[in-house]
């Protein structure tokens, strides 16, 4: 779901202990009894209304971001435990945002959810703004596993695509500093910075090891590419992500601009997601009026179908591909035209996400964003943690990446002449 460098469907979540918290209150406990020798009786006054008046926001804050857990979390039962005892669990230690945001932090992170986390101001600024297609920074979207920085996929056109960042490299070093144990968040505060200025990665790929200097800049995003193919009968269009407003115009000029092509390959390798709505309107596109999309229960077990509801632009033979970056409404789009049989899948097992959420906006700017529900495919799959598995698997390595070698390509457009003599037959 995300910023320059993360986005809402991959990311990682923070960590922060309650001792963490309990630290800072005594540490600021203590300055401020250092500062009993260091004023008159005025000044200590303003300066205590002063606190008060942000440890009552700070209060405020952290009680708003539990009531909105309280009320739409999709595990009403919270992981297990009792949520009401969160909302005392810091009564009178919070002193300003920042304590505030510690323990939104630590409380999110009982819940043990990946995907349901707090964004400071800043950050759902910047998510605001990959949603309305304008990012700054190195165009990469990364993620952390096993404590370690992992790059997704570098954005196409992106300074880190020309430095040759690839899906997959590890990120030891931002910067000379070590990336181990960094959140996505602090990874991605160190990696941007204003247009124009450098910053020095250090890229772990296999078994080396190599330094990678990247000049930031503003990263225009495009969803959709095409792409012509040695066979001139089959059209070819990319889609990079789901995450902009602009994916459902970007991707129905591909397909007019694709609609003389006999057959179509859908590329939904390297997509980690974005918007519900965009997968439901990609997804009609392909579909006949009344078949089901997807179906999102809720925390009351109460279900919503989507179907299709306009006459279909594309009508002719398709293949999608996937990988194990395929994620979220990549999975939604590729689920419900494999269940209808509108299409077959090419490539790898998809990520594996098969929940949904929702950007809470908090009143001093921050936010989170908080899953409230599950979606299950038209047959009924719950694919979370499961992924899809595509009709036809084909195992892409590295040699054949770095030989320019795509072998995925290569399958499915001999599955797509296969079903027909003239696509055999280029130029017939």
């Amino acid at each position: 779901m995300p910023f320059q460098l993360q986005f809402a469907d991959v990311c990682s979540r923070i960590r922060v202990g309650a001792i963490a918290l309990l630290l800072v209150f005594i540490a600021g406990a203590v300055l401020s009894g250092c500062g009993l020798f260091g004023g008159g009786r005025d000044e200590l006054s303003g300066q205590g209304q002063q606190q008060t008046m942000e440890s009552g926001q700070a209060h405020g804050l952290y009680e708003e971001a539990w009531r909105v857990v309280l009320e739409e979390y999709v595990d009403t039962t919270f992981n297990g435990q009792d949520w009401y005892r969160w909302k005392e669990a810091y009564k009178g230690d919070l002193r300003d945002k920042d304590d505030a945001y510690v323990g939104i932090q630590s409380m999110l992170a009982s819940l043990d959810d990946d995907y349901t986390r707090f964004l400071k101001p800043r950050d759902m600024s910047e998510q605001t703004l990959s949603i309305d297609s304008r990012l700054f920074g190195v165009g990469i979207q990364i993620f952390v596993r096993d404590n370690k920085l992992i790059v997704v996929t570098p954005l196409k056109g992106s300074p880190a695509e020309e430095a040759g960042l690839e899906p997959g490299d590890m990120i030891t070093h931002i910067d000379n500093e070590p990336t181990a144990g960094m959140t996505v968040e602090e990874a991605a505060d160190k990696i941007r910075g204003p247009e124009g200025t450098p910053v020095a990665l250090t890229i772990k790929r296999e078994e080396k090891m190599f330094p990678v200097t990247i000049r930031r800049a503003e990263i225009k995003i495009q969803s959709v590419f095409t792409q012509k193919l040695k066979n001139p009968q089959i059209g070819y269009i990319r889609l990079n992500s789901f995450i902009s407003e602009n994916a459902f115009k970007e991707m129905v000029e591909a397909l007019e601009k694709e609609k003389s092509k006999k057959a179509l390959i859908l590329d939904l390798r390297g997509n980690y997601g974005g918007l519900l709505n965009n997968a439901v309107d990609i997804a009609d596109l392909f579909l006949q009026p009344g078949q089901k999309i997807v179906s999102i229960v809720d925390r009351k077990a109460e279900t919503r179908a989507f179907q299709s509801e306009n006459p279909p632009r594309y009508l002719k033979p398709m293949i999608v591909l996937i990988d194990g970056s395929s994620a979220s409404a990549s999975e939604i789009l590729s689920g419900a035209l494999k269940d209808n049989r509108r299409a077959k899948l090419v490539g790898a097992k998809t990520f594996g996400k098969g929940l949904v959420q929702k950007i809470n906006h908090l009143s001093d700017g921050s936010g989170i964003n908080i899953t409230i529900s599950k979606y299950y495919t038209p047959k009924g799959t719950d694919i979370d943690k499961k992924g899809i598995r595509p009709d036809y698997a084909v195992k892409l390595k590295r040699q054949d990446v770095l030989k320019n070698r795509d072998l995925q390509l290569d399958k499915a457009i001999e599955v797509l002449s296969s079903q027909s003599r003239m696509l055999a037959k280029p130029g017939a």
